[in-house]
């Protein structure tokens, strides 16, 4: 690894060697690019969200000299077109697209790299086209079920409750026993500045969350295409979320028991207040030969120093091994914990 000083836990910035938009059908076009080397380990890069599109600084968990990244938005994210379309988008168009963007690039087989929303789609991809993976690496589990979503808008009242009080308030009293559901209407509705104040209590809840520890007192204020994007991507996040992802717990937790015998690497920060940690154990306990790695001070965010690091060596050691073998020192092996 060559460390880069401003963030010394990631590769340096990288520009993309190539960039292109695929036709994925139904009207969606996806934005795709490559980075590192042409000839390197093919891995994809599966972003959060629901929703939210990759970024520059996902290019640098991978060594540029091993590998060849391909990175992509969703349908309805970031440069994909249209963007925001909720139709024609459930998570089977997703790991279709994915599939589809495979074959456009003539790769064989790769790494299927996946974190928080990434994971859950990881698992449904990496179980329908098992043959076309050469290992996983999953952060931050989410299991797109109804815990899960209990668990981000209701259960972390407890550790934030003056955070969770503010999320709440912005909802009128009847209907704070169902955020989700209200939020969902609030930012699907016509009034764009209604819906936009509302993403920004979502936003400011979820940054809570994110970031322990620190109290949330100011956001930007988007105005313009700025201000419509980020209505777009909650508006199709909250789309994915009142519908389990089009996955839920029981489906994805069957996605894992069928990936038996592809390398996987599962890392889950033991601080996530977004994504409950007991998500990777049982995804571990499920998926035999996993290794699990519960990383210590790390929350949800893949930048969090001790969780970028974690990642990093998972990514050179698959680099240089093709397998996941002897990796990390907190690792539990199933049949072992």
């Amino acid at each position: 690894m060559n460390p880069d000083s401003e963030d010394p836990a990631l590769y340096p910035p990288l520009e993309p060697y190539a960039s292109g938009m695929v036709d994925v059908g139904d009207g969606h076009r996806v934005y795709f690019e490559q980075c590192g080397a042409p000839d390197g380990v093919p891995v994809v890069f599966l972003h959060g969200g629901p929703g939210s599109g990759c970024a520059a600084r996902h290019r640098r968990f991978f060594d540029p000299a091993r590998y060849r990244v391909v990175l992509f938005d969703q349908r309805g994210c970031g440069r994909s077109t249209p963007r925001g379309e909720l139709r024609h988008n459930t998570s089977a168009h997703l790991v279709a697209d994915i599939e589809r963007l495979r074959e456009h690039l003539g790769i064989e087989r790769w790494l299927v790299f996946g974190g928080s929303w990434g994971s859950s789609l990881g698992l449904a991809y990496c179980a329908a086209h098992k043959a076309a993976c050469s290992g996983a690496i999953l952060r931050g589990v989410f299991l797109t079920g109804r815990r899960d979503a209990a668990w981000f808008f209701d259960d972390m009242r407890h550790l934030l409750p003056d955070a969770w009080q503010r999320l709440a308030d912005h909802a009128p009293r009847r209907r704070r026993r169902d955020l989700l559901a209200w939020y969902a209407r609030r930012i699907g509705g016509a009034d764009r500045e209604a819906a936009l104040a509302a993403v920004r209590e979502w936003m400011r809840w979820e940054e809570a969350l994110t970031q322990p520890g620190r109290t949330v007192t100011t956001l930007p204020s988007p105005s313009g295409d700025e201000a419509q994007r980020l209505i777009d991507k909650y508006r199709l996040q909250a789309h994915y979320l009142l519908r389990e992802c089009f996955l839920g717990e029981r489906r994805l937790l069957d996605c894992a028991a069928r990936m038996h015998g592809l390398p996987t690497a599962i890392l889950h920060g033991r601080l996530d207040w977004v994504c409950r940690p007991e998500a990777a154990w049982r995804v571990h306990h499920t998926l035999h030969g996993s290794r699990l790695r519960l990383v210590d001070g790390a929350g949800h965010s893949p930048f969090d120093p001790p969780m970028a690091r974690a990642l990093i060596e998972a990514t050179d050691h698959f680099a240089a091994r093709g397998d996941f073998a002897g990796w990390g020192d907190s690792v539990h092996e199933r049949g072992t914990a």
